[in-house]
Parts: C-alpha cells; structure tokens; sequence
C-alpha cells in the first residue's frame, strides 16, 4: 500500500449524484457531478421518487468517470466513501447500495459519511491550511447549523434552526415572488438590483436560545408584504423585496455567528453548505472577520452545493481513525450530526 491514501467517494443524498477521487483528504484528483436541477424546476422543487429513479441511471456513469478522470484505477483505492444521512431517503439508498456492491466487488473497506460533516470539510480542500479548532456555520437547503469543530471528526452544535433552514425559506420566499426554483441563486442574483433597505423585515431571536435561528417568521413577513401590497393595488419591486429579504438572512446570520466567535474566543471561522455561495453573506463575513481579526476560510461555490469531493475529505480523517463500514450499512435520513453508525 502506498504511503498516499486514495478514496473513492460517493454522494446522493438530495438531487446531485457524484462521485470524487481525494488523496490525503485535500487533493481532489477527480470531482463529477451529475445535477438534477433542470427536471425538479418543472416541479418546483426535489421530487424524491423522480430524484431516486434519476439516480439509478446515472451513478455508474458518474462513478466511473470519476475513476477515469482520476488517472487512477479502482484497485488503487483504499477505501469506497458515501454519504448515508442525512437526506432523502431513496436518493441516499442508491448511493449507499452502489457504495456496498462496489466495496464488495473490489475487495475495499467502506466508511460511511455524514452529509454535513462533508460540507465542513469542503474547507479543508479549498485552504489546506485550515486545522481545527475552529467555528463553523452549515447553511443550506435543509440545515442552519453553527458548530465547534474541536478537532477532525468532533463537533459539538451550539445553534441551529428551530424551523425552516435558510435555504428552505430562500426557496419559498423566491417562489412567492415569481422567481421560481431554485431560490436560493435567483434571489442572490435579483437582490443585485436591489434596495436591501426598501423593506424592513424582522430578524428573528429565539428566547433562551441566542445562538439558534428561526427563519419561519421572516417567510411569513415577506408573504404578509406581498399580500398586503397585492390588495391594496401598490407596485410590488420584486428586487427589492429580494434585497430586503436577503439582507434579513444574512444580518442574523452573521450576527450570530460573530457572537459565536467572540464568546468562545474563535480565530478561524468558516462557512459551508449550499447557501455559503450566496454572494452577499460571503462579502458580509470577509467584512466582518476582517473587523475582529478573525481568519475566513470559504470553499468555491463549486464544493459549497453537493459534491462527492467534501465526502472524500471528510472520508479520509474517519479512515484514519479506524472507522469501517459492514454490508449492513444503511441509509439513515435524519442522522444527527456527531451521531455514528452502530
């Protein structure tokens, strides 16, 4: 065995199937993706039995390529990685299923990946500088999470979502105002144009909770504005609402996570997850870190969606550590983060 260590890795837990190649846990060697986004906007969202079917046609093409790309072949792999929670239960299914029957054919060992683990380690990829500790906000379609990461693999959550996740109010509140999906790369784009002071909209606090958000209210405030205008015959500027909606988001985002960084005495900070590409929370916490002499680690937008590359990296300090997988290994929709598989 090589002194490198090579992971095959696997991700399908929504509608993206992909498939990487990392060495070490921070060279990517090869990064497939396969995105559903063109068929779910026909429905307006992620169809999970759609989004499982298209899974099925297209990981061994996906997997494959990754393979190819790598310049590397599968028996010099030294471990098959998949994401298996949380997620959609079909879509995580098909990946953990194709992982297994592959492990088993080549001989490999497997190491299961939590989903969000791999988002926080998409930073280690793009600044292979970055060590723990550090603090950490996932921010995505499905979670709102600010972590300590203490070491590699420990996490502890000090503040999360109570309702919607972020993500899931960008996609709700873009459909309101006509911008379909996904909502989260429209509203950015539109806020552009946009007075992000036309509206004032709440930010939210959750009583005896300071570091967890709630984003419920905030959608039912946008959709209030949009009702109310409607019959009362005002000129509804969809721009600005974005604007407005979206600096609400990232003023509680950020604030926060600053919060957060300041009473543990954090130097690093980092960001992850979908809505970690939004170009304005990006500009607002490189402007933020930089007043309180805190480091901002960011991975391109490419490794902020999902990605195959995060769960090798993610995958790779779990082989370290001795974790393998058995054929028993199942898909676990609502799996916690810090949660392991028994």
């Amino acid at each position: 065995m090589s002194e490198n260590i090579n992971i095959l890795a696997i991700e399908s837990s929504c509608d993206e199937t992909a498939a990487a190649v990392v060495r070490n846990g921070r060279e990517v060697l090869s990064n497939v993706i396969y995105s559903q986004i063109d068929l779910h906007t026909l429905y307006g969202g992620v169809v999970p039995e759609i989004a499982s079917r298209k899974h099925i046609d297209k990981i061994n093409q996906v997997v494959q390529k990754a393979i190819d790309d790598s310049g590397l072949k599968l028996e010099e792999m030294n471990a098959v990685a998949v994401t298996y929670g949380p997620g959609l239960v079909g879509p995580l299914l098909v990946g953990v299923s194709f992982a297994k029957a592959l492990a088993y054919g080549a001989d490999l060992p497997i190491v299961g990946v939590h989903h969000i683990e791999g988002h926080i380690c998409a930073n280690y990829i793009a600044n292979p500088e970055l060590e723990p500790p550090f603090m950490c906000l996932v921010v995505s379609g499905g979670h709102t999470h600010l972590v300590k990461v203490t070491d590699y693999g420990k996490y502890e959550i000090i503040g999360k979502t109570e309702d919607d996740a972020a993500g899931e109010a960008f996609d709700k509140v873009a459909r309101s105002i006509g911008l379909g999906y996904p909502g989260g790369p429209k509203i950015d784009k539109v806020s552009k144009e946009g007075n992000p002071e036309a509206i004032k909209f709440p930010r939210a606090k959750v009583g005896g909770s300071e570091y967890d958000f709630s984003f419920s209210g905030l959608k039912s405030s946008v959709l209030n504005y949009l009702n109310t205008a409607s019959m009362n015959n005002e000129t509804i500027v969809t721009e600005d609402v974005a604007a407005s909606f979206q600096q609400a988001v990232i003023d509680v985002l950020v604030g926060h996570s600053m919060d957060a960084v300041e009473k543990y005495g954090f130097s690093k900070f980092a960001i992850a997850g979908g809505v970690a590409s939004n170009s304005g929370l990006r500009k607002a916490f490189e402007d933020e870190c930089a007043k309180r002499n805190v480091q901002f680690f960011l991975p391109p937008p490419i490794l902020c969606t999902d990605n195959a590359a995060m769960i090798g990296a993610a995958a790779f300090y779990e082989y370290k550590n001795g974790v393998r997988h058995g054929l028993d290994l199942n898909a676990i929709p609502n799996l916690k983060l810090g949660e392991k598989y028994q």
